[in-house]
Order: structure tokens, then sequence, then C-alpha cells
């Protein structure tokens, strides 16, 4: 989705995304045209939202909640990968 879609989805001001965007809490691809938001930085952005403004999480402990979800979702995906390779090896006739 576009910058514009995002905002409106999001009801953010364009100036907190493109801080959250310097800050790399959001992390859009870019697609030569423009920013290019996935249904994840859609998310993201809802969850910073609800950190800042129902929880007052300042921005050192939003860095921290945003690092410490993607050290786990990336824990997941290698243990995903773990499963998925141990299946292939279990289900393998080597003998």
């Amino acid at each position: 989705m576009e910058m514009q879609q995002l905002i409106e989805r999001s009801h953010l001001d364009p100036g907190v995304v493109n801080a959250w965007i310097e800050a790399e809490w959001l992390q859009p691809a870019t697609d030569g045209t423009g920013l290019d938001f996935s249904e994840a930085d859609f998310a993201r952005a809802l969850l910073i939202q609800e950190l800042r403004m129902d929880f007052g999480v300042n921005d050192d402990g939003i860095a921290i909640v945003l690092h410490l979800l993607d050290q786990l979702y990336g824990l997941r995906s290698l243990l995903k990968d773990i499963c998925t390779a141990d299946a292939s090896a279990f289900g393998r006739d080597d003998g």
C-alpha cells in the first residue's frame, strides 16, 4: 500500500509516519516511485500507535519492544525452518 493508504487506514499524521521511517521502526519497500507498505508495516504502525497512546511508552521503550519483537519473529522463523528440515530428514529412507 502507498503512504496515503497507510495514513488513511491508520489515521496517522504523515510527519509521524516519516519520523517512524527515519527511526527505522517502519521499513517500507521502495518501488522507485514511492514507498510500498506491507500489511505487516500497517500492523506495526498500529502497534506503535497503541504503545504510545494507550500505554504511554516513550520512544526508547518502543525501540526496545520492536527490537524484541523482531528477535522473536526471527527465532520463530528459524524454528520453523529447523522443524521443516527435521521432518524432511525423518521422512527420508536412508537404508
